[in-house]
């Protein structure tokens, strides 16, 4: 079983920033397909962004313009960084590492932008 382990979360002030990291037991070179989910209380799980294996990214359009998705092979860590966060951010964020036959999670973080 891989497991990911996520941290960078905490509380932060309204326009501020956090970088959140996501470290899998293997190498993140078995994944084809990495990113984030974030659930916000009272609200469904959604997708924040996404990175494939070739560097190709996506956003949500909460997070564009904002948020920057990366992976570090050498550090073999993907991170999410935040900028210009908002109190609507606040959630847990948890990423994800998928191959062709299994999507791994991590246990999430939680964020929290204080107005």
């Amino acid at each position: 079983q891989v497991q990911l382990v996520e941290s960078g979360g905490g509380l932060v002030q309204d326009g501020g920033s956090l970088r959140l990291s996501c470290v899998p037991s293997t190498s993140i070179h078995n994944f084809q397909y990495l990113g984030w989910y974030r659930q916000a209380p009272g609200k469904e799980r959604t997708e924040v962004s996404s990175i494939t294996a070739g560097g190709r990214t996506t956003y949500a359009d909460a997070a564009k313009g904002r948020f920057t998705i990366s992976v570090d092979w050498g550090e073999n860590t993907m991170y999410l960084q935040m900028d210009r966060l908002k109190s609507e951010d606040t959630a847990v964020y948890t990423c994800f590492a998928q191959t062709p036959w299994e999507t791994n999670w991590g246990q999430g973080t939680q964020v929290t932008v204080s107005s």
